[in-house]
């Protein structure tokens, strides 16, 4: 268990330089997969109108605290617009490749991007112009500005054309301009904000990086096309990834906080942020198995469960392995009602939706109590029919999408 002031070294630290540059990019994938995982079911419950307001709270409740740790860890710490972009290209809101964005820098002040492709609006566009204006008008504008707001309160992020398309196939999907005007007001946080900044994710110390070690330490100085994750130090990329999965905590929690709001009782929250859990702890599980390329072996799922975001960072979900059973004692995600609050010897499910992405024929036996309690992978003669939850989140295209290679270049001259 750690407190913030007790960096415990990173679970992540363990795998090579290689692997995290290939963990990185999926890891923020996973993150924007987490509305994918959760949003199907705050339809079913409360309908278009009050899902689209979840939406909102979830990530401006969150991506103000995550954005400022991220430019903490890499040293981008600044008040403009190259230091909001540098933000927005370690975002789990705007994950690499997936939401494609493009950016131009005309000044510190002024600045504009693009998206080449859009991985959300492409998952939404079948579902009609409504859903496409909840996403691209109602949930934007107040999301953009709060992830902004981390970086300058006068910051503003306003359309220069957006979906839905017209005509249907344009390019670039959508096209924003960024100012930062010093007699514009500052942005009002929502309240949601000060409650999840008073959770133990968003106080958690991590281990810090080592400048010593070969490779980029942070990401100061010019702003660059893609980033360069193979460019980075093993000891950056680990704290890269830990800061990611936090972000993912950070997002969840405030999206507990949002539905907790409107369910009707606790059965009804529980019911939702479950189905959540199950749903994006699948698809996770399988990204990371094929990344990594782990075995399709009791042992090799109790390992994607050890590196799962669920289990991580590790001074925020208290866990060991050994083999194909994991350990899992009380710890600061425990008392932030986190993923791993979902877990336990009477509800297995969310182990269960994991392990069974890496084989169908795979399940897990847990013993103990809520808080802590031991889980062994095991192989079982039959294969598990795909969990619903599963299913609705592969509905996005980020289930099945694939990375490609690219070149860093520069894009801005201090």
């Amino acid at each position: 268990m750690s407190t913030a002031g007790k960096p415990v070294p990173s679970r992540y630290a363990g795998l090579t330089r290689d692997e995290l540059a290939a963990l990185v990019p999926e890891l923020l994938l996973l993150g924007q997969l987490i509305d994918r995982a959760g949003m199907a079911f705050c339809l079913e419950a409360f309908g278009r109108e009050v899902m689209t307001r979840i939406a909102i709270e979830e990530w401006a409740g969150a991506s103000p605290i995550y954005t400022r740790r991220m430019q903490r860890a890499l040293d981008f710490v600044g008040t403009d617009v190259i230091t909001i972009f540098k933000g927005l290209q370690l975002d789990i809101g705007a994950p690499p490749q997936f939401m494609d964005f493009r950016y131009e820098v005309q000044d510190r002040w002024h600045g504009t991007f693009h998206l080449d492709h859009c991985g959300a609006l492409l998952d939404v566009e079948p579902l009609g112009e409504d859903y496409v204006r909840a996403m691209c008008h109602d949930i934007e504008d107040p999301t953009f500005d709060a992830t902004a707001v981390a970086t300058n309160p006068r910051a503003r992020m306003r359309p220069i054309h957006r979906p839905p398309r017209t005509p249907a196939d344009r390019h670039p999907h959508c096209a924003w301009e960024v100012v930062i005007d010093a007699d514009s007001p500052e942005v009002e946080p929502i309240p949601a904000l000060a409650q999840v900044q008073r959770t133990a994710a968003a106080a958690l110390a991590l281990a810090d990086i080592d400048p010593g070690d070969p490779g980029r330490s942070d990401y100061a100085g010019v702003l660059v096309s893609d980033l360069d994750f193979q460019g980075f130090s093993h000891s950056a990329l680990a704290r890269v990834a830990d800061e990611v999965v936090l972000q993912m905590h950070l997002l969840n929690l405030s999206f507990h906080l949002a539905v907790r709001a409107r369910a009707p009782d606790a059965a009804g929250f529980d019911r939702i942020a479950r189905r959540q859990a199950i749903g994006h702890a699948g698809v996770a599980a399988q990204r990371l198995f094929r990344a990594l390329a782990l075995p399709d072996t009791p042992e090799g799922a109790a390992r994607v469960l050890e590196l799962h975001p669920i289990m991580n960072p590790a001074g925020y979900v208290d866990l060991q392995r050994k083999g194909a059973t994991l350990h899992v004692s009380a710890s600061p995600a425990h008392r932030d009602g986190a993923w791993v609050a979902f877990c336990s010897p009477a509800a297995p499910a969310v182990l269960q939706a994991a392990v069974r992405a890496v084989d169908p024929h795979l399940d897990v036996q847990v013993c103990g109590t809520d808080t802590d309690w031991s889980a062994t992978v095991i192989r079982t003669g039959h294969a598990a029919r795909e969990a619903d939850e599963v299913k609705v989140t592969k509905f996005s295209r980020g289930a099945a999408f694939e990375f490609e290679s690219r070149r860093s270049l520069p894009l801005t001259v201090l």
